[in-house]
């Protein structure tokens, strides 16, 4: 079975060029980030990823955690390798050093977590989960939250998860029914029943402290009336440390598709006495600090898709390689050759990898965008960065988990017979990235966020605003006269007419009937996924031109040239056909009835 070997060249080449990670290292709070530091960091964790946590990928599919007398057990080797993990200071990388952080930006934090998801997606939840509860308890948590929690989390003593879904209360909160009743002592007694929750239980960590969206009884009705708390496993003492056991308790843990190492837990608050939890913020507003987790989650599971593509990438080319079957086409000899030299098995190899290398990019010019929105000098600039970061958020999740999937998918394919063996490993990446489209949030939910928040919301605006970046971009990268800048920044210039199309369909569509837009929704996220990878290949291509001409043989570069060529070819041109469904077959989809099924 192949090793995974960590992207390292590829990720320090898109943080360069694409996330212009000397920019970002400029920015205030940033003063002990440069770029060398930067690149060891990521050889070091490439070496732990690789070395640590993907020989454990099989072992935690196999085993899966489990519920044994009222503990949650994880595989065998995940609590030394998460020992491991907190001592070398993975845990606390983008926090604030006042909590024992080390202050980095979020684009390195991306980058590295794309190596811990590859490695091994099912242990990289829980510092990813850990990692959002901290920064909801940075914005919104008292002076005395922030002391007993944060440099706990931020050293990953403790783990963090989120607690929104309850079985009546999917994607609509509004039906929220756990109840949180203010005691003497200050805090709130919680009673209800969350499921589906990451990390609920486990054996890694001293305590886990769970982010639980919860009603008071007075609170007003629907998502208006939600507020958040901070509920531990184990009640901290006066000296913060874990002291009692709180009323929670781990009824089960889900049986599932893939991901199996990750516990995903159903918990019953309340119980006997009531669980004891603390209210984070103001009460009536924990869906506005729970969005905060949310969207940080969101970018986090489009990370996770490409990154589990990667792996299963590096598996198909490596069986491809070495599988030697039938003679090559248009040879001249009987040798069998390896499959890779098939054309058509070439051909998936290649669709997998610029779609891996669009992801890729256009999730860490995202981070990017992110560390300038709260990282800028001039609020205007903070304001700019913010609204295309909310714009690219739910493509990041959206697109990327469904082209994560397919790239598993294909990889499958590439081993064919043995594909389908799970002896293989590709059933397991295929099985780990399917979750991708569903949690945090289904594509469809990315999809009416997409047009119901950041398109209808101001009639445009946002939207129109983060088109233009894109046609400045482009119109810049085409100053380059060469053959293969010409033809992706053509195609490129069609496909962005295209989504102008679609998005004015949209809005002149939501005048005539308010079904129609969120019937093209699905549609338009993936228009403006193709057409906003398409924007970031081009930018690569452009970068690597521009470097071909100090190293005109360097073969990375002209592997990266390549590479948005295909993108251009294979994936881009699907913007057409996004198109075409949003402005012809949205209608259909409103006159349908449940009685036409």
């Amino acid at each position: 079975m192949p090793h995974y070997v960590p992207p390292i060249q590829d990720l320090q080449f898109v943080l360069t060029e694409v996330a212009e990670l000397d920019q970002i290292c400029a920015l205030p709070g940033f003063a002990d980030a440069d770029p060398d530091l930067i690149g060891a960091i990521l050889e070091e964790a490439g070496k732990f990823a690789s070395e640590i946590l993907a020989p454990l990928n099989r072992v935690g599919d196999t085993e899966g955690s489990r519920l044994e007398n009222d503990a949650v057990r994880t595989p065998e080797g995940w609590k030394e390798a998460y020992r491991r993990f907190t001592e070398g200071g993975w845990t606390s990388l983008l926090f604030d050093s006042q909590y024992g952080g080390q202050g980095l930006p979020r684009v390195v934090g991306a980058a590295v977590q794309e190596m811990w998801d590859a490695a091994n997606m099912s242990f990289g939840l829980c510092p990813m989960l850990t990692q959002t509860a901290a920064e909801v308890i940075s914005l919104a948590g008292t002076s005395e939250q922030k002391e007993i929690y944060l440099g706990r989390l931020v050293r990953g003593e403790w783990t963090g998860t989120m607690n929104l879904t309850e079985p009546q209360a999917g994607s609509d909160l509004s039906a929220v029914r756990t109840q949180a009743v203010a005691a003497k002592e200050g805090h709130y007694l919680l009673t209800g029943q969350k499921i589906f929750i990451t990390y609920g239980d486990h054996d890694l960590s001293g305590n886990i402290v769970h982010l639980v969206l919860a009603r008071a009884p007075d609170a007003p009705d629907g998502v208006k009336g939600i507020s958040l708390f901070i509920v531990p496993k184990f009640i901290p003492d006066s000296d913060g440390e874990p002291g009692k056991r709180n009323d929670i308790r781990t009824v089960s843990l889900e049986q599932k598709l893939g991901i199996h190492a990750s516990p995903t837990a159903v918990l019953s608050y309340g119980d006997k006495e009531g669980a004891v939890g603390y209210l984070l913020g103001e009460e009536n507003r924990g869906l506005e600090y729970m969005f905060i987790m949310m969207n940080m989650a969101r970018h986090a599971v489009g990370i996770e898709a490409y990154a589990v593509a990667e792996r299963a990438y590096q598996r198909a080319l490596a069986y491809a390689e070495e599988r030697i079957q039938g003679r090559g086409v248009g040879m001249q000899s009987d040798g069998r050759v390896p499959i890779i030299k098939h054309p058509d098995v070439c051909r998936m190899l290649l669709e997998m990898k610029c779609r891996i290398d669009a992801m890729r990019a256009l999730s860490l010019y995202t981070a990017a965008a992110e560390d300038r929105a709260i990282r800028q000098v001039e609020e205007e600039d903070r304001m700019r960065n913010q609204n295309l970061v909310d714009v690219l958020i739910p493509i990041v999740k959206g697109w990327s988990s469904e082209l994560g999937n397919d790239v598993a998918g294909r990889a499958l394919q590439v081993l064919g017979g043995m594909g389908f063996i799970e002896e293989a490993g590709a059933a397991q990446h295929y099985r780990d990235a399917r979750i991708t489209t569903i949690y945090e949030g289904t594509t469809g939910i990315q999809a009416a966020d997409l047009v119901r928040r950041k398109l209808l919301g101001d009639g445009g605006g946002l939207i129109r605003d983060a088109i233009a970046v894109i046609q400045a971009d482009v119109s810049s990268v085409s100053s380059n006269t060469s053959k293969d800048i010409t033809e992706i920044c053509t195609a490129m210039r069609e496909a962005l007419s295209q989504l102008e199309m679609a998005t004015e369909w949209i809005l002149e569509s939501a005048t005539r009937d308010p079904r129609l837009p969120f019937a093209a929704s699905f549609h338009y996220l993936m228009l403006w996924g193709a057409v906003a990878g398409g924007w970031q290949m081009a930018r690569v291509a452009g970068a690597a031109v521009r470097r071909m001409e100090q190293e005109p043989e360097h073969p990375f570069l002209h592997d990266k040239v390549l590479s948005a060529c295909c993108y251009v070819r294979y994936v881009l041109p699907t913007s057409t056909a996004c198109c075409a469904a949003i402005v012809s077959g949205s209608e259909l989809i409103a006159r349908y009835e449940s009685r036409s099924f």
